[in-house]
């Protein structure tokens, strides 16, 4: 396997291709998050809208990997915003977890009665308790980051988003860049429609891979951006890391670049409005 390389934020050092486990709810995310780490990965990604906290948890007790090697990622669902909730959903998912400390801890999705800065605050309250060691937001347009990383000053450690071959994110990723904040890739394989996109599967042949690897590599081909592909299947977990070994060229990019961007798949009706102006 290729060397993992990582990326450095907030004093954590995050591996740049994670394990995500959305739907997969239950005791079936135990053994596939114990395949995951027995391969090599090092960053899972849960939440508690997942309930798979548990099974996550026991994989990592199981594995006998050392804690200090691992980044463990949890977040707080939209709707146990106010701060007492914020408290008791993380002490419930410390315990699902059964660790005493995670690694990250995300606003899933922004609330549109959410009062911003006291949930911000909240969260840095758990890290200087040193229950989480970095906090961060999931799914925040352009008006409701800046307010977290300007107005509020939070130590955002990473913004976790949509991100494929499919849909741009160029404004976000140049603001993240500026402001030295990895952007996290969740549905990198735009679910399961890259694997079958003629363009990629063009680009694969050219380099004796898939076209999901080649997704793979192209999000990682790019500056400060981190990728959590989900795969139940062992072959599929370990084809994902051989995709770290795939070097795209100038031909690739411009192909890629010229597929259509406007394919958002993850839109539920609490969903901010992306195109909202930044103030």
């Amino acid at each position: 396997m290729t060397t993992m390389s990582h990326l450095d934020t907030q004093g954590l050092s995050i591996p740049r291709l994670g394990f995500g486990t959305f739907r997969m709810p239950g005791g079936g995310c135990q053994p596939v998050v114990e395949s995951a780490l027995s391969l090599g990965y090092r960053h899972i990604d849960t939440a508690a809208m997942y309930e798979n906290e548990d099974g996550v948890g026991a994989a990592i007790a199981a594995s006998g990997i050392a804690r200090d090697d691992l980044i463990v990622t949890t977040k707080v669902w939209h709707e146990n915003l106010a701060p007492k909730d914020i408290q008791r959903a993380f002490d419930k998912s410390l315990s699902n977890l059964g660790l005493d400390y995670v690694d990250l801890y995300l606003v899933h999705w922004p609330s549109r009665t959410m009062d911003l800065p006291a949930v911000l605050e909240t969260l840095m309250r758990l890290r200087e308790e040193g229950r989480t060691r970095g906090i961060g937001v999931c799914n925040f347009n352009m008006p409701l980051l800046k307010t977290a990383v300007e107005t509020v000053g939070a130590p955002i450690a990473c913004h976790q988003i949509e991100y494929h071959p499919f849909l741009d994110q160029s404004k976000m990723l140049a603001y993240l860049r500026g402001k030295q904040i990895p952007l996290v890739a969740y549905s990198p394989l735009a679910q399961g429609r890259a694997a079958d996109d003629v363009t990629l599967q063009a680009i694969g042949r050219k380099h004796g891979v898939s076209a999901a690897q080649v997704a793979i590599a192209w999000l990682l081909d790019q500056d400060g951006v981190i990728a959590i592909p989900k795969a139940q299947r062992r072959e599929s977990q370990q084809a994902n890391l051989d995709a770290l070994a795939v070097r795209l060229d100038e031909e690739d990019r411009k192909a890629i670049a010229a597929l259509p961007k406007d394919q958002r798949f993850v839109k539920p009706p609490f969903s901010p409005d992306w195109d909202a102006p930044a103030v």
